[in-house]
């Protein structure tokens, strides 16, 4: 499969309405309580710019623009989020804050030195070309500008055969990358890092609820999960070997900031 045939496939994969009610409203380990401490740690301020990559439904982007008074740009790759997404925006009387478009993370429709922040929520783990993204994230900065990502972190060399493959791709978790790759990338981009956090327990916390809410829709909804490609005999296998790979310092979760030189 080549890489824009795994984007489509992320994309048509998170933008089942199962995968919702699998993984709940942020999609992403530590929910709103990690976005508004990586909004701490990016210092946004009201009036600031920021861009939202693969924003989803909207979460990130919405909340971040309602606590913290930004004006944000969301680009996901998947049309249906940003129908989604925009449709929040509106509901919430957030429209003229925050704005949604169909886009591309490793070929991003901006000028350079658009943003003061950019924010990446558990997406590049699921980018085929990891470098490539940063590098744009690094180019719609402004100089002093600051990036703040949140992701899932793996030891590849250690990850179980159960957590390789496609499934395992589009759950975050066969393409990620152990955290000092990640800084790397970061200061290959230009990028400097400012904070490094370790937030394993919110994967284990998100493994859980996955676990809680599989058993729940296996008993109310398993023609709609069988419909969306959940195997229901292999799904409990693949999320006991992911929570034991986090006990086993395999997988976890992580927060990183980094700066653009100005």
């Amino acid at each position: 499969m080549n890489h824009e045939e795994l984007k489509a496939c992320c994309a048509d994969a998170y933008s089942n309405d199962i995968v919702a009610m699998l993984l709940g409203d942020s999609y992403h380990p530590g929910g709103t309580a990690l976005t508004r401490r990586l909004a701490d740690r990016l210092a946004l301020a009201p009036g600031m710019r920021v861009l939202d990559v693969a924003s989803g439904r909207g979460t990130t982007a919405l909340l971040l623009a309602d606590a913290y008074r930004v004006r944000v740009d969301g680009i996901d790759y998947a049309p249906a989020h940003t129908a989604l997404a925009q449709g929040a925006a509106e509901a919430a009387g957030l429209a003229d804050q925050a704005v949604f478009v169909t886009g591309d993370a490793e070929q991003l429709p901006y000028e350079d030195g658009t943003f003061d922040a950019v924010v990446c929520e558990c997406a590049l783990c699921t980018f085929p070309d990891k470098e490539r993204a940063v590098v744009e994230f690094a180019r719609v900065l402004k100089p002093g500008g600051r990036v703040g990502i949140t992701d899932v972190t793996a030891d590849t060399e250690r990850l179980p055969p159960a957590l390789h493959g496609l499934t395992a791709r589009i759950a975050c978790v066969a393409d990620a990358r152990p955290l000092e790759a990640y800084v790397d990338i970061l200061s290959t981009a230009g990028l400097r890092p400012l904070t490094t956090e370790r937030h394993d327990e919110a994967m284990t916390r998100m493994i859980d609820q996955i676990h809680a809410r599989l058993n729940l829709l296996r008993i109310t909804a398993p023609t709609r999960l069988a419909d969306a490609g959940v195997d229901l005999d292999a799904a409990p296998a693949v999320l006991d070997a992911a929570r034991t790979a986090v006990t086993e310092g395999v997988l976890g979760y992580a927060l990183l900031t980094a700066v653009k030189a100005p």
